[in-house]
């Protein structure tokens, strides 16, 4: 492993490069897009020391709350976990993955070989001025499509990332799982094509490629996956980015992760739920039937989200079940007497039973 990384003169491009995101970790930090919970953060801080060993005091990880599956780390030691990946993982090994996956591009300064790439300074800027009025979220997103790092890079970035996963204790093989359902993810709905709708998977190797790679490098050796770890952490943040991954509008991705979530944990409730909701938002043929399905398995099991009764009724008012509908909205009133849709609803039922 590479010795810790000396911050550079601020007269060169790398050391432009760090200067700018130094900004960018302080704005971030002071912004509204953090996910302020001091467990997750030291967890994720953990596993980033796990992998980059002597590098951790280097290291800092931010959460940001933002429903797509991204990560990424600076030259200046800022790696960012977005909540949509956080949501996509199934155990501690998969999210050690991808995080070690980018501390190998942070030890190999990719970042700083592809801003050579572009070679002009005045593109660069370009960049930076384009994104300056997008907001922090979308300025970090075109700066990650402007640093989109070549298949070498990529693929070196995945050796590194499995050998310091082995290192750290963790079992190799579900790197290629993280990849596998996404793509699964991805491929569903219109425009099917992974590559046209993912910048990850126009930058990166081709799927089948980097499956076999990804699994030849992992090989047959087991490790720690860290499920009950990894699922106390995200438990509290469950209904946040079950609601985010929901207002993506993205109904067809969704059912497929929902569906893959609920299989693993089927006594969960909220992301029966959950895929009853990308059912019902997505209205198209039987869904409506099969969304109220959804929500009774939900309301069958321990801890059902209130919402599950405001969406049976909102399914059945629909339907012009009259009956059915003001029932489902009375039990919801009376669970959530102040949720900020309640007035809503109160006209819903006042309406049905007038």
């Amino acid at each position: 492993m590479p010795e810790r990384l000396s911050k550079p003169e601020l007269s060169t491009d790398e050391g432009g490069l760090w200067a700018m995101m130094d900004r960018e970790e302080t704005r971030l930090r002071r912004g509204g897009f953090l996910l302020r919970d001091a467990a997750l953060r030291d967890y994720l801080t953990e596993i980033a020391c796990k992998l980059g060993g002597p590098h951790c005091n280097d290291t800092r990880v931010a959460a940001v709350r933002t429903p797509w599956f991204n990560a990424s780390m600076a030259p200046n030691g800022m790696m960012q976990v977005w909540s949509g990946l956080l949501l996509r993982m199934d155990n501690e090994a998969q999210l050690a993955a991808v995080m070690g996956h980018e501390i190998g591009h942070y030890l190999q300064r990719h970042s700083v070989a592809r801003l050579r790439d572009i070679k002009a300074r005045t593109a660069f800027m370009g960049v930076l001025a384009f994104a300056g009025g997008i907001g922090l979220i979308g300025q970090l997103a075109v700066l990650a499509g402007a640093f989109g790092y070549s298949r070498e890079h990529e693929s070196e970035a995945d050796a590194i990332g499995l050998q310091l996963m082995r290192k750290a204790g963790y079992d190799a093989r579900e790197a290629a799982r993280v990849w596998q359902n996404l793509r699964d993810e991805l491929s569903a709905g219109a425009g099917g094509d992974p590559a046209r709708k993912s910048v990850l998977f126009a930058t990166h190797p081709p799927t089948e490629e980097r499956q076999r790679v990804l699994a030849e490098l992992a090989g047959s050796a087991g490790g720690f996956l860290g499920e009950a770890g990894f699922a106390a952490r995200i438990e509290p943040l469950m209904p946040d980015l079950v609601d985010d991954e929901l207002r993506r509008a993205q109904y067809d991705e969704s059912l497929v992760l929902f569906t893959r979530l609920s299989q693993r944990r089927p006594q969960r409730a909220d992301l029966h739920f959950a895929r009853g909701e990308a059912l019902r938002l997505r209205a198209q043929g039987d869904d409506a039937g099969q969304a109220l399905a959804e929500y009774r398995l939900a309301l069958q099991l321990e801890r059902p989200p209130p919402q599950t009764h405001r969406s049976v009724g909102l399914v059945h008012r629909l339907q012009g079940q009259r009956a059915e509908a003001a029932a489902a909205f009375d039990q919801y009133l009376q669970l959530a007497p102040e949720a900020p849709d309640a007035e809503l609803i109160r006209s819903y039922l006042a309406e049905l039973t007038s």
